[in-house]
């Protein structure tokens, strides 16, 4: 299984220069009917061929932006309209560029999120508890109802104090690379959401086990993690170099596709790192079981490291995926981003 992900040869720029806009969007008293700022993306795997939800409404602004400066200047403009509700109308990946491309517009004070997950994992609508099939009818009914949660996504910027970022919700180096190409095989060939997932997983974790050196599945990654403060790196523990890791996964999710449990039955909010140092077999083979809240304490002598933190330094040496695509190799801040608030139902 091989598939293709997008590459960014850079942080992407969003606005004419990039520049951060320091002055805020003001928020009207709340309205009788609210204001909603829609975000379509046409290329979703849903929205492929189908027409816009109520986009004959007076309230409802719906726009289908086509590149990173468009999506600049309309979050721009639902900012300026002081929108009450910033629906997006896409996958995971249109979520990212949507909190990507407004950093330096809305900053800390975004409006009130409603995600239509249409994309082909959706994982964002598996922490948030979505239903697959989310009408935008019944996302405003909710909103009206006040049904809202938390989350803060994750922030990467570089360690050099650029302003530049790219906020989105699980960032992945080593074998996550691969295992997001295989992903894209397995969306070709009809497998999607949950589905997908695990037999992304079984594929990996197949490959790993019986592949022989050579094996890309079993290459290690450059990775240096440390404390940006105190300048202290995490420990390694692994059979290989002391500077690569096997995988690393960074989230701020709290739910997980098949009910997965990574980080324990009851996973602390915000910034979570799993990582594993090298691909011992034995330790690959219970991956599954890891995944699913197994933990003793040889595991993370062994090199299974899971962990919380408000902010990491990691040093890549390989390209890392956010949100399903691959921005370059480089020296970053990973840290928790705004507060959000999503309608759920």
């Amino acid at each position: 299984m091989h598939g293709h992900i997008h590459s960014f040869e850079t942080l992407p720029i969003f606005g004419e220069l990039g520049s951060r806009d320091n002055s805020r969007p003001s928020r009207p008293s709340r309205r009788a009917v609210p204001l909603v700022g829609i975000v379509r993306n046409p290329r979703s795997h849903r929205n492929k061929g189908v027409s816009p939800e109520m986009a004959d409404c007076s309230n409802i602004l719906t726009q289908t932006p086509r590149t990173r400066q468009e999506l600049h200047y309309t979050l721009a403009e639902f900012a300026r309209r002081g929108i009450d509700y910033l629906v997006v109308d896409g996958g995971d990946g249109t979520v990212r560029d949507v909190l990507s491309a407004g950093a330096d517009i809305f900053r800390d004070d975004w409006p009130t999120f409603i995600v239509l997950p249409k994309g082909k994992t959706n994982a964002l609508a598996v922490d948030l508890g979505l239903p697959n099939h989310w009408s935008l009818s019944e996302a405003l009914h909710a909103a009206n109802g006040g049904k809202t949660i938390w989350r803060r996504p994750l922030r990467i910027s570089p360690a050099d104090g650029s302003t530049q970022c790219v906020q989105g919700f699980i960032l992945g180096t080593g074998a996550f690379t691969i295992a997001t190409e295989a992903g894209q095989e397995a969306h070709r060939r009809g497998a999607f959401n949950s589905f997908a997932v695990g037999l992304t997983i079984l594929w990996g974790v197949i490959q790993t086990l019986f592949g022989g050196a050579r094996n890309a599945w079993r290459a290690c990654v450059p990775t240096r993690i440390s404390d940006p403060h105190s300048g202290a790196r995490l420990p390694y523990h692994g059979d290989g170099s002391a500077d690569e890791r096997y995988l690393t996964i960074a989230t701020t999710f709290e739910r997980f596709p098949l009910g997965a449990r990574p980080f324990g039955r009851s996973p602390a909010p915000g910034l979570k790192l799993a990582v594993i140092d090298s691909p011992i077999r034995w330790l690959v083979a219970l991956l599954p079981a890891m995944m699913f809240g197994f933990n003793l304490p040889v595991l993370s002598r062994k090199g299974a490291q899971r962990f919380s933190a408000r902010m990491v330094e990691m040093d890549i040496g390989g390209p890392f995926i956010l949100d399903g695509e691959a921005f370059p190799a480089g020296r970053y801040i990973v840290e928790e981003g705004p507060q959000l608030s999503f309608v759920v139902p």
